[in-house]
């Protein structure tokens, strides 16, 4: 299906259109005439079987949203149409092409591609196998009696070995056994390397550091934000097997079109039954090795290891966190993919704060002018690129019904967004009790602010745009609608910058404004998403009544909670 046709992807004009000179329909949650203060939002309901909204004009403009805060149904495109009474005949000012905006370079360069697609292909594999046996009662982790930390066995000894069932192959699933030897052991991880490891891929001195950065960093790092793993095995410990196998998942070939996987986690070891031959019954993170030959696959050099499994470590531990706290700890079922995900990107974003604030200012940076350390680019790619991605098109990447399965970074992005605005909102505190609950998606995120979702929805989808208004200060957007860690806006446009004119990025600011017109052509948006649009009233009208609708006219389906956020925007915007 192509979506090229929808509209939230049209440039805004400057250009004055002529609209209609009225509109028929029932009020939404609004009755009389909507008025806002500058810089001012409102969320307007329009799930009670109305279909129109009055604003104050007088010259005020507006950013309007037509939003589907919904899971749970379909995930199929809605038509609707919006329309309004008159709009000014005055030219405004564009906040996709702004000129201050800089021009990309194409000589200079900070940060890395986007993560392969190897790596998303497994993941999503692995977790709709374990979301299907666990529906189907195939796994039965609810009967594993040792699920915290309170008392742990004693470790192995260094230099012991011991087997584990690893994944040799996606489609057929199939698994192979392979001995490994304890290298290190931490308070927090046991390192399992491959015997069957080249002698010398990694140094004693390299083991140790490398050692040392899951244990004593980025375990802690994950473990912090989102609460402890479950403890199947009694150990006390996440277990980290680096073998040539992992390497061997993607070929020499496919390492060049689809990039490699760096490692994943297994719900099977947690959640397989007693007598599972597949199962290493523990917590589990599987990594490549050091192949600085390339035997296995594509080379990879211990150096190479470290860079690139670090970041797959901290988002595949969230992963395990929660599909460990929701499954195993409260018998409940696996949290869904787009929930999940977000909070798994999270994780990786966490460890580039951690480099962030060890190197403040232009400290441990290659070219001071970047943004991001050195130690840090690791970590970046996802949330960069993906969310870019997801701007470029957010009426039509589903923040709310995608699963981990299906394909596509845009929306991935969007829920990083979702999940860091909530944590701004909120506390980081929120990740935690995310995680370590029994309740899933939107009912979760419900539970764990004490707030019902579509109001949520409405100031998410407003910051996007409201955070840091080009010219005013960053103050100027109420609370609500701004995040506190990131500035996206900041970011996109270093995004662009840096891009050397790449097609992928074509804008400083990707999320496009469109007018609305008289045009009565139906728009399409699916279900957990926003459109974005502006509204210029004339100075000589009191007021303008906006219509969103059906494709026929009349009410959107109450089951969608359709809604509009409004956000009266200041002046020269």
């Amino acid at each position: 299906m192509s979506l090229a046709v929808v509209v939230g992807c049209s440039h805004s004009d400057t250009t004055a259109p002529t609209l209609l000179s009225s509109v028929n329909g029932t009020p939404c949650s609004v009755s009389g005439t909507l008025q806002l203060s500058v810089a001012q939002t409102a969320r307007v309901d329009c799930s009670n079987g109305g279909t129109t909204v009055t604003v104050a004009g007088n010259g005020a403009s507006y950013l309007v949203l037509p939003q589907l805060p919904v899971d749970l149904v379909p995930l199929a495109l809605v038509s609707y149409r919006l329309t309004a009474t008159t709009s000014s005949a005055a030219a405004t000012a564009d906040l996709v092409r702004n000129p201050a905006m800089l021009a990309p370079s194409a000589g200079l360069t900070e940060f890395g591609r986007a993560p392969s697609g190897a790596q998303r292909t497994l993941d999503g594999m692995l977790r709709a196998r374990a979301r299907a046996n666990v529906a189907s009662g195939a796994w039965r982790p609810s009967l594993r009696p040792k699920t915290s930390r309170s008392i742990v066995a004693a470790a192995p000894d260094l230099g012991s070995v011991r087997s584990f069932r690893v994944l040799a192959n996606e489609s057929p699933v199939s698994f192979k056994t392979v001995g490994a030897q304890l290298i290190y052991a931490g308070a927090n991880v046991l390192f399992y390397m491959d015997t069957t490891v080249a002698t010398g891929a990694f140094t004693p001195t390299q083991i140790q550091a490398f050692g040392s950065l899951f244990d004593q960093t980025l375990y802690p790092i994950d473990t912090a934000a989102f609460g402890p793993p479950s403890d199947v095995d009694a150990n006390g410990h996440v277990i980290m097997l680096m073998s040539p196998v992992v390497n061997a998942l993607t070929s020499k070939s496919e390492c060049q079109t689809n990039g490699f996987i760096g490692g994943f986690f297994d719900d099977e070891d947690i959640a397989g039954a007693a007598l599972d031959p597949n199962s290493n019954h523990g917590e589990v993170f599987y990594s490549i090795a050091p192949d600085p030959d390339g035997l296995a696959s594509c080379t990879h050099t211990a150096a190479d290891v470290g860079f690139a499994v670090s970041s797959v470590f901290m988002h595949e531990l969230q992963h395990l966190i929660n599909f460990s706290q929701h499954v195993v700890v409260h018998g409940g079922e696996p949290e869904f993919g787009w929930l999940d995900e977000g909070l798994s990107i999270v994780a990786e974003e966490l460890g580039s704060l951690h480099y962030e604030q060890q190197c403040p200012g232009t400290a441990c940076r290659t070219n001071p002018s970047q943004i991001f350390p050195d130690s840090s680019q690791g970590f970046v790619q996802s949330f960069l690129f993906d969310s870019y991605l997801y701007a470029l098109r957010p009426d039509t990447a589903s923040l709310t019904l995608h699963s981990d399965s299906d394909g596509g970074f845009s929306w991935r992005g969007g829920d990083w967004l979702l999940v860091r605005w909530l944590g701004d909102q909120f506390g980081n505190s929120l990740f935690r009790r995310l995680d370590q609950s029994g309740v899933t998606g939107v009912a979760n995120i419900q539970q764990a602010t004490a707030q019902s979702f579509p109001p949520l929805f409405a100031d998410f989808g407003v910051s996007l745009v409201t955070d840091s208004l080009p010219g005013l200060p960053r103050t100027t957007a109420p609370a609500r609608d701004r995040f506190v860690t990131r500035n996206v806006r900041q970011l996109w446009a270093r995004l662009f910058v840096t891009s050397g004119g790449s097609p992928d990025i074509p804008l400083a600011f990707p999320i496009v404004l469109t007018p609305i017109i008289s045009d009565s052509t139906a728009k399409f948006i699916q279900p957990g998403t926003s459109s974005y649009f502006r509204l210029d009233t004339p100075a000589s009208a009191a007021a303008v009544t906006l219509k969103f609708s059906n494709a026929t006219g009349g009410a959107i389906s109450s089951g969608l909670k359709p809604q509009l956020a409004i956000f009266r925007l200041p002046a020269g915007q």
